[in-house]
Order: structure tokens, then sequence, then C-alpha cells
């Protein structure tokens, strides 16, 4: 298995890379481009990509179609935020990055979380 932060350092943003990687490692076909407009913090130094790419994940396989369905997704993904918030105070690209915490750190933690989270809800 590649983890995240290889296909990142191979050139993918760190929202592609998470993506790739679930795909690859899940046998999933979520699309990696969704993944595309997220590096640097949404090119902006605000939500760190691989966070967003992991609720992109998370809404793929748990979101809903009908505002009737229950909306897993979104318990999913508030664990996923308190995760990164418990581990580094932020998830906020450039506060990481202030903060010292590398790009291959962050997305490697939040990948694992991600799959953490999807297992324990199977």
């Amino acid at each position: 298995m590649t983890k995240a932060s290889e296909y990142h350092k191979q050139g993918f943003t760190c929202g592609e890379a998470v993506i790739k990687a679930y795909n690859d490692e899940h046998k999933t076909n979520i699309r990696v481009s969704l993944g595309s407009g997220m590096g640097t913090g949404f090119t902006v130094g605000s939500v760190c990509g691989s966070v967003g790419a992991a609720t992109v994940v998370i809404g793929a396989l748990k979101g809903r179609e009908n505002k009737t369905d229950l909306n897993e997704a979104r318990q999913y993904t508030k664990e996923l935020m308190q995760s990164v918030r418990e581990k580094y105070g932020s998830e906020i690209c450039k506060d990481l990055k202030k903060n010292g915490v590398t790009c291959s750190e962050i997305i490697d933690y939040t990948y694992e979380t991600l799959n953490s989270i999807l297992d324990k809800h199977k």
C-alpha cells in the first residue's frame, strides 16, 4: 500500500493524495479530481486539503442523496475534525505549517483517522 503522503511527494495535491490512497487501498472509484482544488489549504491556507478530501471520501461513502435520509456523513466528519483539532489544535493549513506540522504528517494522520472512523462504523 502506498501511503497518502507518498502520492503527495509524487506531485498530487494533499487532497488528491488522500482520495487516491483511499481508492487504491479500498478498491473504490471516488474521483481523484475532487481533491484538485484543495492543495495548500484550498489554495489560500484555509482548511487543510487532506482534511477536506477525507470529508469528500466520507460523503461519497456515507452521504445521502435525499434530504429525508439519515446523514451519517455529518457525524463521521465531526469525528474527523475533532480528532485533527485534538492532535494539532487546528485543521487550518497555515496554522498547521506555522506550528511545524509537515504536509506528510497531516496527510498521513488524516488518512489513518479517516480509515479508523470508517472501520469503526462498518
